[in-house]
């Protein structure tokens, strides 16, 4: 079991949204954090809308250009070693195959891959040697399968999937547990942050994510499957679009090739 109370939680993508949400509600159960995003200013709005501000640091830096040794050493310079590593920050993407440009491809790669594998790598190492400690890997139901506009993103939280089920499998021995959240819509600003085809912000919420799931809630369910141990969990009706991959995928494909997406 992995409880808030007292743990050192480091969160990244901390200045809105799910981040946001998982900040409040880990603060309300204990936990010292430490909020990372670029924008210093929301961080610190953040920190203080949470239970303690006196338990929570901010440490913003840009997941596209920084050194997640000494980042880490930052970290742990506020509250001691961290126990809990959440990946949450990164990016979307709202453009055609066809039409995006391959900055833009390898830009989701370096957002939503090889910075939550920086981070986590340098994590890693204390955690095993204390026998203890958990990962949370924010991915998405689009890290389960493909869905139109968001080549890209799609490619990057598959990756992102595989890398966390990997090293969970190498890891268990050591006491590091890996958890990977797929949520579906939630009301943040992922699609208007998201990215076109040529690196643009999309700068519109679609309807699905207007209309998804509270940040609150799925905050609540994502620290629920940490505090269980759970492996892997699915976050809102989206998930049924998973389960029709496994079981009927002749029929998720037909499914899928139809959607109407944003």
């Amino acid at each position: 079991m992995t409880e808030l109370a007292g743990k050192v939680v480091w969160i990244t993508g901390a200045s809105g949204g799910i981040g946001e949400a998982l900040a409040l509600t880990a603060s309300e159960q204990g936990a010292r954090l430490i909020l990372s995003a670029r924008r210093a200013d929301e961080l610190e709005r953040v920190r203080l809308r949470c239970a303690d501000p006196a338990k929570v640091a901010v440490l913003p830096f840009d997941l596209l250009n920084f050194d997640a040794g000494r980042i880490a050493s930052q970290a742990e310079k506020f509250f001691g070693l961290v126990d809990v590593l959440v990946n949450n920050a990164g990016a979307s993407q709202r453009s055609l195959a066809v039409d995006t440009d391959m900055a833009v491809y390898r830009r989701l790669m370096e957002l939503d891959y090889f910075a939550p594998v920086a981070l986590t790598g340098a994590v890693l190492p204390g955690m095993a040697a204390r026998k203890s400690g958990h990962v949370v890997m924010v991915s998405s139901v689009a890290g389960k399968f493909g869905a139109p506009l968001r080549t890209g993103y799609c490619a990057a939280k598959h990756a992102l999937n595989g890398y966390t089920e990997a090293a969970r499998a190498e890891l268990w021995r050591d006491g590091v547990r890996f958890t990977t959240v797929c949520p579906g819509f939630v009301r943040t600003q992922i699609s208007v942050n998201a990215l076109s085809g040529d690196g643009g912000a999309h700068g519109k919420m679609d309807e699905a994510q207007a209309k998804g799931m509270d940040p609150r809630l799925c905050a609540e369910k994502i620290w629920s499957a940490v505090a269980s141990d759970r492996e892997e969990v699915l976050i809102g009706l989206e998930a049924q679009l998973v389960h029709l991959k496994r079981f009927a995928p002749s029929l998720f494909s037909q499914v899928i090739k139809r959607a109407k997406v944003t």
